[in-house]
């Protein structure tokens, strides 16, 4: 067994359980984010595999040992907190060092690990400031360089930007991708950051009501979600549920007609989706679009425009009050109020049934 290993992991404080039953394994050398809304359990879980918090029950097992039976210390696991930590009266050098001296470790063997912490995260000459002469990004990288000197066989980041401005965070995200490549561990970071876990992660964790609801790479989880939570919870701007029943099928793939009659012909599956069957049809931003004169669409109000420079969203109401988000390329000319109409890629489509549970479109050849 190499990697972390995870097994029936499960924690509740008091009556309120936080994780039930939870199993996950995590290559050696593997970029894991574990994302997830507020009280989804991430952090509980990271600091579980730490030896923060003690499971209920479950095993954690690391490079084929079994490691939830020992202390923090002796678990080869190196962690970075959401805030730095660091002592404020010791230089970056001292603060760097703290852990390797009280752990005996030879004075040339702590300078050396430091000196090479220092060179992966360019802070070389950072090394004899205190952590209040430095800018927050600095004291981040402060934060992972006294993980590094660990040679940890596994570095847990407990949500690491959160504390960064938007500039900074954009930059430190990058550094963070180009450590991933100079160490020999597995990392998982919690972010509550889609952008940072689709950016970083090879792959992520999505955790909520107490389990695991999908583990997949950036792409699946977002081409193929596998509930109707997932879908609604990966992507910015999210995907766009709109109630609708099953209208029969075509070729083996399902009709949908919508609310207001509308009848979208998917690229979903029939299988065992029954006509009469009230669902949800699932669409992405990008699959809707504003339609060009004279083509037929959903009538639609747009009630917010969303302008980024290169593409614009535009969250407007349907008849009878479903929400739907439609991208615009460039800076566009729509505004808020304007009554548009709004063309459908329906071989995009998704449908979600009343448990949630996805179908998704056959891939197009």
């Amino acid at each position: 067994m190499s990697g972390l290993e995870l097994i029936d992991v499960s924690k509740s404080y008091g009556a309120t359980p936080v994780l039930e039953r939870v199993s996950l394994s995590v290559l050696p050398r593997e970029f894991i984010a574990f994302l997830g809304p507020s009280g989804s359990g991430k952090s509980t879980l990271l600091r579980i595999i730490a030896g923060l918090e003690t499971a209920d029950s479950g095993e954690v097992w690391l490079d084929g040992e079994r490691i939830d039976t020992r202390s923090p210390g002796a678990r080869g696991i190196a962690m970075v907190f959401q805030h730095y930590a660091l002592y404020p009266h010791m230089t970056v050098r001292e603060n760097m060092a703290f852990g390797l001296r009280n752990a005996g470790v030879a004075r040339d063997e702590i300078t050396r690990r430091i000196a090479q912490a220092a060179d992966i995260l360019e802070i070389a000459e950072q090394l004899d400031k205190k952590p209040g002469q430095m800018s927050g990004g600095q004291r981040q990288r402060v934060a992972i360089g006294r993980a590094i000197i660990k040679q940890p066989r596994l570095f847990l980041l407990d949500e690491p930007l959160s504390n960064l401005d938007a500039a900074l965070r954009g930059r430190t995200r990058v550094e963070l991708a180009q450590l991933r490549t100079r160490v020999d561990a597995a990392l998982i970071m919690v972010t509550h950051d889609q952008a940072e876990a689709m950016t970083l992660a090879d792959r992520i964790v999505i955790l909520d009501d107490c389990c695991i609801q999908q583990v997949g790479t950036p792409a699946e989880v977002y081409a193929r979600p596998a509930n109707a939570f997932v879908a609604r919870f990966v992507g910015s701007p999210p995907m766009a549920m709109l109630p609708a029943t099953i209208a029969g099928e075509e070729a083996g793939r399902v009709c949908v007609r919508l609310a207001e009659g509308t009848v979208l012909a998917t690229a979903v599956p029939a299988g065992e989706l029954v006509a009469g069957t009230e669902v949800e049809v699932g669409l992405r931003p990008e699959h809707v679009r504003l339609a060009a004169p004279g083509e037929a669409g959903l009538a639609a109000q747009v009630e917010l425009v969303e302008r980024l420079g290169d593409r614009t969203f535009l969250y407007a109401k349907l008849e009878g009050g479903a929400e739907i988000i439609a991208l615009e390329p460039g800076f566009g000319t729509v505004r808020p109020g304007d009554a548009v109409t709004l063309a459908i890629d329906a071989p995009c489509a998704h449908v979600f049934t009343a448990s949630g549970a996805a179908h998704h479109p056959e891939p197009r050849a």
